[in-house]
């Protein structure tokens, strides 16, 4: 039961992850208003939460249920969804001391400026961290099936 229950958080906060990352995509693509900037900060936030909260409950898996970490450690697909999960993070920073940047005019009703060339740059950064959230699926399913166990 355990196993299943964090499973089930596990995918839960992927899922979440997931669909911050489109809400950031759609509102950095509209214009910035009051709304969307307040919007942006409390999404990337629960960006945040969410990222932590898959992180721990991955980790709690790895050691304490399923196959156990010498699996997982052993497996090809899982040293490259950690990897990569850590260049998803890095690649959020950007974004995240944007939103963060915009606190100051916020607290006083002023909208944000956010320049054409750092909304296309964010919106990179997006759509690459959203690609390589699938990458992370992918090697999810492979692992999971034994795929490049190394042991």
């Amino acid at each position: 039961m355990t196993a299943a229950l964090l499973a089930f958080l596990h995918h839960g906060a992927a899922f979440v992850i997931f669909g911050v990352l489109t809400a950031e995509l759609v509102l950095v693509k509209g214009e910035i208003t009051l709304t969307s900037a307040r919007s942006l900060l409390r999404v990337d936030a629960a960006y945040g939460v969410a990222a932590m909260l898959l992180l721990v409950i991955g980790f709690l898996r790895v050691f304490y249920t399923e196959k156990g970490a010498v699996y997982y450690f052993h497996s090809a697909p899982f040293i490259l969804k950690i990897t990569l999960f850590a260049i998803v993070g890095l690649l959020s920073i950007r974004p995240t001391r944007t939103f963060l940047s915009w606190r100051a005019a916020l607290r006083q009703q002023q909208v944000p400026v956010l320049e054409d060339s750092q909304r296309r740059s964010l919106r990179r950064i997006i759509h690459i961290e959203l690609t390589l959230l699938l990458a992370i699926m992918l090697c999810a399913a492979l692992m999971a099936r034994g795929v490049g166990y190394l042991g």
